[in-house]
């Protein structure tokens, strides 16, 4: 029976953080809910839960260092798309400094798979570079690395054509493309946190299924009830809106993720892991205007 520990997790009213909230709680540990916003939806819906949710900014060194207090274990986690790349890094190295002053005994940092392999990709370096300050500070740590969420296929940017029938991404329609589901990273993290002396000092990317866009559209069209085709994305209209994602979209055709995804699911099987198939069959579509049968 692992003892029940205090955890506080940052970036606890977005999806990743809310999901190791939601995971941790489940497990019965502790949970602060550190957010900017304590007052909105998504805080409130924590502290329903059972989170302690506690005001803060990760460019808030007193703050975080106020809200690390009788801590055991501390999840960290930035927002590029929101803070910016170099804002990123310098909140995450703040913010691992006030846990280093703190005492707090684990520092779980939440990275990007692949980020220590010179991608050149600017929110993976930017995490990379927090990874790289933590090895440095002498505590007990662990790099969390997910991969690409299968929530993205229902993200804002990609909702809008899978409802007029079309999973549109900038990806070859034969290319595999390693996925994790929300809940199975809030389930890891767990684990980490569970685990702890056994996954100091340790980098771990992980995955739950990997499969190509064409594969994704037939799941897709099953789960959804109506057929969804798969379109690929032109590079120079993903760039338009983003180098950042073009970057990342050509990393993908050329190199792209390379979990041993069978060794890791054998190395942590508390892990309900999902397959694309279990995720896209339990989802709610409804909101799509699926019929129920």
């Amino acid at each position: 029976m692992t003892s029940k520990l205090n955890v506080l997790v940052t970036g606890a009213t977005g999806q990743q953080g809310g999901a190791v909230v939601r995971a941790l709680l489940s497990k019965g540990h502790r949970v602060k809910a550190l957010t900017r916003r304590p007052d909105s939806d998504g805080a409130r819906q924590l502290a329903s839960t059972g989170a302690e949710v506690v005001a803060g900014d990760l460019s808030d060194a007193a703050a975080i260092a106020k809200a690390s207090s009788g801590i055991d274990t501390m999840f960290l986690m930035g927002n590029s798309y929101e803070a910016g790349f170099e804002e990123e890094t310098r909140q995450g190295i703040i913010a691992a400094d006030a846990a280093k002053a703190a005492g707090v005994g684990h520092l779980i940092y939440s990275s990007v798979a692949d980020a220590d392999k010179r991608t050149g990709i600017p929110h993976f370096d930017s995490k990379y570079r927090v990874e790289q300050h933590i090895e440095r500070l002498g505590i007990p740590y662990t790099i969390s690395a997910p991969v690409a969420f299968m929530e993205n296929i229902v993200a804002p940017w990609s909702i809008g054509a899978l409802s007029q029938g079309t999973q549109a991404f900038a990806m070859p329609p034969k290319r595999v493309l390693q996925l994790i589901a929300l809940s199975d990273i809030g389930a890891f993290v767990a684990a980490l946190v569970e685990r702890r002396e056994r996954v100091f000092g340790k980098r771990l990317d992980f995955a739950g299924d990997e499969l190509t866009g064409e594969e994704q559209a037939k799941i897709l069209s099953k789960a959804i009830g109506r057929p969804i085709s798969y379109q690929e994305i032109p590079i120079a209209v993903a760039r338009q809106q983003s180098e950042d994602a073009a970057l990342m979209f050509e990393w993908f055709d050329r190199v792209g993720y390379d979990v041993d995804i069978a060794a890791l699911h054998r190395e942590f099987p508390e892990v309900r892991w999902h397959s694309f198939a279990d995720w896209a069959s339990e989802f709610d579509w409804s909101t799509l205007g699926r019929t129920s049968h």
